[in-house]
């Protein structure tokens, strides 16, 4: 799940209704439970469960139904748990803390049986591939993206937004992120509130690296030379290696401290990301969907073969894909792939980086039928034009890495219409109690 750092939009007012008595059918793609109204109309109450008896707040329309509040719940869930946060509730963070891990396991997986269904994929045929699901362990998260707002008083609250609101929820800890950074929750809190460029919000974006936490700073006003010599002493003195600061929500980073260098190992590459670089969200999720992917790799390549890494970023995926072939990975940020071809420059590393929006210029079918497999790890909307392109090519292996059922079930209809077939999926849970599931795919056509 993203920490957003724009205030989220509440939902529109509705009149007032009284308060009904619903029958919660199932769990709807953001967590909330689905009830019917009389006449029909979805009901969505964050907070209750499957089989739960609830009596509910009705509150505004929300797509196809009304959204609601969650009263009183009458006849409790047997998989209704006691949430372990302090912050459950008014935190958007973690939404499903109240279910029990097994049936939310559960859950997750079906719903990557059912996307991949959609897409065409017999029932059976998803069932036969379908692996359990790969769950991350609480406290190894290693980025967060934190919202800052200076209160009245002139202390400053650091958090997540609550869902569906502009209401920041102060957090004093978080179960889900590494230890390590929720360290540094204290002691940002006490350098922002004498930071003179924090004037009413801003942002904190923090990743874990191998070398330390490295921390982006954006704020509302410009930062002056006594505040960075100040972040400078907060980075000495807290083991950050660099901190950058970026002016708005637009703003271009830049250095404002670093002490030493930055690092993280991808593969056999050691690599420097840009500030408030994107990361797989933990150690344990990154593993799982390297192992995935290599896993999905034909068994046999040919002498000569190569591989695509679309989407590549920081090269994730391509450091470990080239022990088994040369790679060309090509990523749209400036940011992402010059860290990548720097990176690519270390002695002994088969990678090819190239700049390339592929949103806006996929690859074409003769750019593509020189690979033997392609890696494809696109943002939330999915690749809608690069799988028609894929579609169209001679490519006979597919690995999509996905973090949106819903674009995978589009994008896989288009690869199931030219004859891929689907030959393994893999559910995985890097962000525990959220409705979110990331997946890999695997497709092949031919022999």
């Amino acid at each position: 799940m993203a920490e957003p750092r724009r205030r989220p939009r509440a939902p529109r007012p509705a009149a007032p209704a009284a308060t009904v008595e619903a029958r919660i059918l199932r769990l709807g793609t953001a967590g909330d439970g689905v009830a019917a109204l009389p006449d029909g109309m979805p009901l969505y109450v964050p907070g209750a469960l499957p089989g739960e008896t609830v009596l509910a707040q009705p509150l505004a329309r929300r797509g196809d139904g009304m959204a609601a509040t969650l009263d009183t719940v009458l006849s409790p869930s047997p998989d209704r748990v006691e949430p372990p946060c302090p912050h459950f509730g008014p935190c958007g963070g973690c939404t499903l803390q109240h279910w029990a891990g097994d049936p939310c396991d559960d859950w997750k997986r079906q719903r990557l049986a059912v996307a991949l269904a959609r897409a065409g994929y017999a029932e059976a045929a998803v069932a036969a591939v379908l692996a359990p699901v790969a769950r991350t362990p609480p406290g190894t998260r290693r980025r967060a993206d934190l919202a800052l707002r200076r209160a009245p008083d002139g202390g400053v609250s650091l958090g997540f937004f609550a869902r569906g609101t502009g209401q920041l929820a102060a957090l004093r800890t978080c179960l889900v992120l590494d230890p390590r950074l929720v360290a540094l929750f204290a002691p940002l809190r006490t350098l922002l509130r004498g930071l003179g460029a924090l004037r009413r919000e801003g942002s904190a974006a923090l990743n874990l690296l191998d070398t330390g936490p490295d921390l982006l700073l954006r704020t509302d006003a410009p930062l002056d030379a006594t505040a960075r010599a100040a972040l400078a002493e907060f980075g000495r003195r807290h083991g950050l290696p660099r901190i950058a600061w970026a002016q708005g929500e637009t703003g271009q980073p830049e250095t404002a401290a670093q002490l030493s260098p930055v690092a993280i190992r991808l593969g056999a590459a050691t690599v420097a990301p840009p500030p408030g670089a994107f990361l797989q969200a933990s150690p344990a999720g990154e593993a799982t969907i390297r192992d995935a992917v290599l896993a999905g790799l034909p068994e046999k390549l040919p002498t000569r073969a190569k591989l695509a890494d679309l989407y590549a970023g920081l090269g994730t995926l391509t450091f470990p894909l080239a022990a088994r072939a040369p790679v060309v990975a090509y990523e749209g940020a400036a940011e992402s792939i010059a860290a990548l071809q720097v990176a690519a420059r270390q002695p002994g590393l088969r990678v090819t980086g190239l700049r390339r929006d592929l949103a806006r210029q996929p690859l074409r079918p003769a750019e593509l039928d020189g690979f033997a497999a392609v890696v494809i790890d696109p943002p939330y909307a999915g690749a809608a034009e690069q799988a028609v392109q894929i579609a169209r090519s001679a490519l006979r292996r597919v690995i999509y890495v996905s973090c949106n059922p819903a674009a995978l079930s589009r994008d896989a209809k288009v690869l199931r219409e030219a004859g891929f077939a689907l030959l393994a999926a893999t559910p995985i849970d890097q962000f525990l109690w959220s409705p979110h599931l990331e997946a890999v795919a695997v497709f092949a056509r031919g022999n």
